[in-house]
């Protein structure tokens, strides 16, 4: 059989990373000068004709160039949407196309960082990709699989991501201690028992939910944003006396990541001047019409993600989400409060992973002695506060969060 050198990959919902091991220690490749990881986004340039990936991709959007910003591409992974074909400057690309783009990107960069060809990828994946559905859960690994191939690997296999950081982490802990690894990604919650020990980790169960950063800026969008735009707000009805409530649907599209490209269709926006028509607050559905129309979706996005991120960090008066790229002036206070009660039901969800998988490993939770946090999302205080409450005693440790993936993966491809 042919052995290829191989490359660890940590493909991620919002952040991406490659690396190798050297010496028996982890090395992460700079796809980016400078930076160890690199945001999972692709703009797709109209005038200059090319893609640009990562920060240069987000730059692009923040600019107002003209084309199309995507991000959030691996939680379509295993829907319909992965095989739906549209045109893209000149081109009939799938969302398969695009990611597979993305990772050769990735490749090339590192094979050019590391003057070495890599024919082979060791890529994270999360336990579950869909926890609620095995149906589509086996299909994204599927399509998973076919974007490797198309981006030029000729093999790939992979490894669950909480495994690999508890690969990172078995330097840490006390042997034959039993740790927990917490990796709340963008996408989707992990969750791995391990023990280390003298030949390394023995992992005694891994589990996980689709709950992640994206589903925390969602609700968030959805709970405080969306309601400057017109959700909630009365439509009168077309056929007599009465208002009904202007539909959830297109609001909840707006505020996920992954699906706002879809909205910038001549059909989504006809419905959108007939709202504003027929609304009690037609100036809320102009906001609404001023995004679409100058594509300012993920620009929205990117504000809320930022409120996310103070809000969390401030210590007692939460933050503001700026909305004056919609409307100048234009803004929404987000305590503390309000971020905890938007986030309040997708930790109920986390809490739900972690007992479920010590109910797997066969474990109480007095018997775990340190819980490990991994995933840029696991930062968040909510999270901490959870995991605290429902681990009383065990120490609580932060490690390497946006790189303990890749750094394992790293170290698994070597051997």
């Amino acid at each position: 059989m042919t052995q290829y050198n191989t490359l660890g990959i940590d493909f991620g919902t919002s952040n991406s990373a490659a690396g190798i091991a050297v010496n028996g220690k982890p090395y992460l490749v700079e796809i980016e000068a400078g930076e160890k990881t690199l945001p999972t986004s692709i703009f797709f340039d109209f005038e200059a004709r090319r893609a640009v990936f990562g920060t240069a991709a987000n730059k692009a959007l923040i600019e107002g160039l003209e084309g199309r910003f995507m991000r959030s591409l691996k939680s379509v992974l295993g829907t319909p949407l992965m095989r739906d074909i549209r045109p893209m400057m000149g081109e009939r690309l799938s969302f398969i196309d695009i990611i597979a783009r993305f990772l050769a990107e990735v490749k090339a960069k590192a094979e050019a960082a590391c003057h070495t060809r890599f024919d082979a990828a060791l890529s994270g994946r999360p336990v579950h990709f869909h926890s609620g559905d095995p149906a589509k859960d086996a299909q994204a690994l599927v399509d998973l699989t076919e974007c490797y191939m198309r981006a030029g690997f000729k093999e790939v296999s992979f490894m669950f991501e909480p495994e690999a950081a508890a690969l990172a982490a078995a330097s840490t802990g006390e042997s034959d201690a039993l740790n927990l690894i917490v990796d709340i990604g963008g996408g989707t919650s992990d969750f791995t028992v391990y023990r280390n020990g003298a030949d390394g980790i023995d992992i005694l169960a891994s589990h996980g939910v689709r709950v992640g950063g994206t589903n925390f800026d969602r609700s968030i969008s959805f709970d405080h944003v969306m309601g400057l735009l017109g959700k909630g707000s009365g439509i009168r009805n077309e056929m007599g006396a009465g208002v009904l409530a202007a539909p959830n649907a297109l609001f909840h599209d707006l505020a996920t990541w992954q699906m706002i490209p879809f909205l910038y269709t001549r059909e989504v926006l006809r419905r959108v001047k007939n709202l504003e028509q027929m609304a009690v607050q037609p100036e809320l559905f102009a906001r609404l019409r001023g995004v679409l129309e100058n594509q300012l979706g993920h620009d929205v996005s990117f504000t809320v993600e930022r409120g996310k991120i103070a809000a969390n960090r401030a210590v007692q008066n939460g933050a503001r989400i700026d909305l004056g790229i919609v409307a100048p002036g234009l803004a929404v206070d987000l305590s503390k409060e309000m971020l905890s009660q938007s986030l309040q039901p997708h930790m109920a969800d986390i809490h739900r992973g972690v007992l479920e998988t010590l109910k797997l490993a066969e474990r109480r939770p007095e018997q775990i002695g340190t819980v490990v946090f991994v995933g840029g999302s696991s930062l968040m205080g909510d999270v901490e506060h959870l995991l605290a409450e429902i681990f009383p005693a065990a120490q609580l440790q932060y490690t390497d969060a946006f790189t303990a993936v890749v750094d394992g993966l790293a170290l698994a491809a070597s051997r």
